[in-house]
This record gives C-alpha cells, sequence and structure tokens, in this order.
C-alpha cells in the first residue's frame, strides 16, 4: 500500500513538473571570460540532479568497499554463531537420545564459538560420564568454569550430581561441602547433601541437616516425617549395644516420635536384650493403659528385674479389658515365673495356648513342667512346640486353636507367694 502511494505521489509530482517545463523550460546563461554556455534551464536542473545522484552511488560504493573487511567479519561471526547454535541443538538431541558419543563431539566441537560455551561444557561433562569417562568429564568442567568463573554454584551442583551418579562419595562431599560454604541456603545442595548422607550412612550429619531441609522447604512435611523416622531408627540401631547411648538418644529425639509404636518397640526391645529393661518397664505400662500393643506386652514380660509382684499386678489389670490376649496372658505368666507363682504360671500359659499355640509359650510350659516333676507332660509340650515350629518353617504361621487339647479358662484366683 505504501509502495503503491509513493509511486502515485511520484507520478503526480513528474506530470507537474513536465506541465510546468512544457509551458516555460527557462533560460539560462554561463560566462566566463570569452566562454559563454547558454541553454534551457529545464536540462541544467536534470543533468545537476542525475550528477548528484551519480556522486551519491559513487560515494556509497567506495563506503561499501572501506567497510568490506569489517562486514565480512561479521558475516564469518553471524555464520559461526549460527552453526555454533546448531552444534549444540543437535548434541542436546543425541544426549537426550542416548547417543553420547556423537553429543560429546557435537557439544565441544564449536564450543568455544558458542555465545554461551558454559551450556556446552556442562553438557557434554554428563555425555562423558555416561561413556564412563570421567578423566574427560572433569577437564570439560573445568572448561567450563574457566568459561564462566562467576558460575561457581551452577559447576559445583553439576560435579556433585555427576560424582553422586558414580557413587564417588568422597569427592561429591568435598564438593558439596565448598558449595554450601558458597550458597548455604540453596536448596539444590541441601538436597544433594541429604542424597549424599544417606549413602555413607552418616546418620548423625544428617540429623544435624534435618532442620535446616525444613526452614528451606527443601522437602514436604510428609517426606520431612519419613526421613526423620529414617535417621532415628537407623541411629537406634546403631547404638543397639549400648544401653547408654541409647537412652540419651531416647531423650533428645523429638516427642512425637518417642509416642509411636514402632520406635518405642525398638527402644524397649534393644533395651531389654541388654539387659536394662528395667529402665524402660514404667514406660511400657504407661503407654499401654493409653493404647493397646501386644508387642510391648510380650516386651513388658521379658523384663528380668526384682520388682515382678509389681509388675504383675499392673499386667493383671489389664485383663479387664483384654481377657484373651495371648500375649498378656504369656506375659503374665512369665512374670508369675520371675515371682515363683508355679500354679499361676502353668494356668496363665495353658490358657495362652488354648487361645494361640506358639513355640514360646510351649517352651515355657515345658520347663516349668519338668520343674514341678512332670517330664512326661513336659516332653509332650517340647514335641508339640517343636513340630509347630517346623510347620511354622515350611509353610508358615497357621495357628490352629484346639490341637494341643487346651482350652481357655480364666484363671483362678491364686494367692501371690512371697518373693
Amino acid at each position: 500500500m505504501r509502495t503503491l502511494i509513493a509511486a502515485f505521489l511520484g507520478l503526480s509530482l513528474a506530470v507537474f513538473v513536465t506541465l510546468g517545463v512544457k509551458k516555460d523550460n527557462g533560460y539560462f546563461l554561463i560566462g566566463y571570460g570569452q566562454w559563454s554556455v547558454e541553454g534551457s534551464l529545464a536540462l541544467l536542473l536534470l543533468s545537476l540532479a542525475l550528477i548528484c545522484l551519480l556522486l551519491y552511488l559513487l560515494v556509497r560504493i567506495l563506503a561499501r568497499l572501506w567497510n568490506m573487511p569489517e562486514r565480512m567479519h561479521d558475516w564469518q561471526g553471524r555464520r559461526r554463531a549460527s552453526r555454533a547454535r546448531h552444534a549444540l541443538t543437535q548434541g542436546l538431541l543425541e544426549l537426550a537420545e542416548g547417543r553420547w558419543k556423537s553429543a560429546e563431539n557435537h557439544l565441544v566441537r564449536y564450543a568455544h564459538q558458542c555465545e554461551t560455551p558454559l551450556l556446552n561444557y556442562l553438557a557434554a561433562a554428563r555425555a562423558a560420564q555416561l561413556q564412563g569417562e570421567d578423566a574427560r568429564r572433569d577437564e570439560y568442567l573445568k572448561l567450563a568454569h574457566a568459561s564462566m568463573p562467576t558460575a561457581d554454584v551452577a559447576v559445583g551442583l553439576t560435579q556433585a550430581e555427576l560424582q553422586l551418579d558414580h557413587q564417588q562419595n568422597e569427592q561429591a562431599l568435598a564438593t558439596l561441602n565448598h558449595l554450601r560454604s558458597l550458597a548455604p541456603k540453596h536448596t539444590h545442595v541441601l538436597m544433594l547433601l541429604k542424597r549424599l548422607y544417606i549413602n555413607l550412612q552418616e546418620w548423625d550429619k544428617l540429623e544435624q541437616l534435618l532442620p535446616e531441609l525444613w526452614k528451606r522447604k527443601a522437602i514436604t512435611e510428609q517426606e520431612f516425617q519419613e526421613l526423620e523416622v529414617r535417621v532415628y531408627q537407623e541411629k537406634m540401631a546403631a547404638m543397639s549395644q549400648d544401653a547408654d547411648a541409647l537412652q540419651a538418644l531416647w531423650q533428645r529425639m523429638p516427642k512425637a516420635l518417642r509416642q509411636r509404636q514402632p520406635f518405642l518397640r525398638s527402644y524397649a526391645g534393644y533395651l531389654v536384650e541388654l539387659g536394662e529393661g528395667g529402665s524402660v518397664a514404667h514406660l511400657l505400662s504407661e503407654f499401654l493403659n493409653k493404647q493397646w500393643d501386644p508387642e510391648l506386652v510380650r516386651l513388658y514380660g521379658r523384663i528380668k528385674t526384682v520388682d515382678a509382684a509389681s509388675r504383675l499386678s499392673i499386667a493383671e489389670g489389664w485383663l479387664k479389658t483384654q481377657p484373651k490376649d495371648p500375649e498378656l496372658l504369656l506375659t503374665l505368666a512369665r512374670l508369675c515365673l520371675q515371682g515363683k507363682l508355679w500354679g499361676k504360671a502353668r494356668s496363665y500359659l495353658e490358657a495362652s495356648i488354648g487361645i494361640m499355640p506358639k513355640v514360646e509359650a510351649y517352651q515355657e510350659l515345658g520347663l516349668l513342667l519338668e520343674q514341678l516333676g512332670e517330664p512326661d507332660k513336659a516332653l509332650e509340650c517340647f514335641r508339640t512346640g517343636l513340630g509347630l515350629e517346623r510347620r511354622q518353617t515350611t509353610r508358615g504361621l497357621s495357628a490352629t486353636s484346639g490341637r494341643s487339647g487346651l482350652r481357655y479358662e480364666p484363671p483362678k484366683p491364686v494367692v501371690v507367694e512371697s518373693l
């Protein structure tokens, strides 16, 4: 549209000038000494216009010739940049397709000509690692840092990720410690440290890192809780042979975790195995008064202390709400055995077996019958328990009430003998 308007205006101007010249083309006379030139004014003006146009074109041509080297240099630069961009795109595409060798070649071939060589070298480092070439990977990372010294964090994060992927945990630890000194609040650095500490099973350091992970919102609430559970489970297992360390750990654990059954089971179980079960007897009884757990009841009965009478009294109180719990009956039997209440212990053992036959209940009853001078019945208990254990081993637990011929009957009141 603009071209059409310009053509129309030009044509109109030409018609106007032609009409003017046709009416009167003018006259000019130029004299110099004995020389004089005269002619049509219109012709003179047309000639001057042509001369000016020719001079303008000549100047433009000379200017272009003068700037030719610079223009050629700019053209070559644009060509190199275009070629480098194409190589980067091709390299990234091949890296995604798993053609790592070809990707590496494309990424580094024109990296020095690329506007962002950092990206080329970081991607080439990944391609080299995927080929198992750690030396080339490290060289590319050095080149990446040299190409942009201010990108310490970007290069360091890539290096740490690659080292972790190849299980180079010690090198990754050094890299991440350096990164944390540069960017202590960087969430990805914290996440990589979390991953590294799990690989190294550094639960103490991970415990120290947990508050920072939560503060920086690096993980969700669910992830935080799961990680917290794993940290304290692993630390508790590592301290399973040291009662003092276990108790110190328990005191500094979050209260919410101490109230969870799995942790209380583990804590009590380790202390019972170490012969320090008396320190958790009150803790177990308090928990069981609020929430029933057969496994904790079993641990309560395995505690070996001289205070069996009071613990028996507490456990018998649970019969009001759990009269047919086989674990509670077995625990009561064990507490009676500790107090040398043989008759009462036998009654509880038979009641527990009557509800759910268990190998350990048969063993306890067999030992008690031997002590009471009934070897035949004791041998029968041992045989039955052994047969049950074999069936559990080969086919899994299949409790069948009544096989032993015993029935559950609430134990008759027995006078507690002196301990």
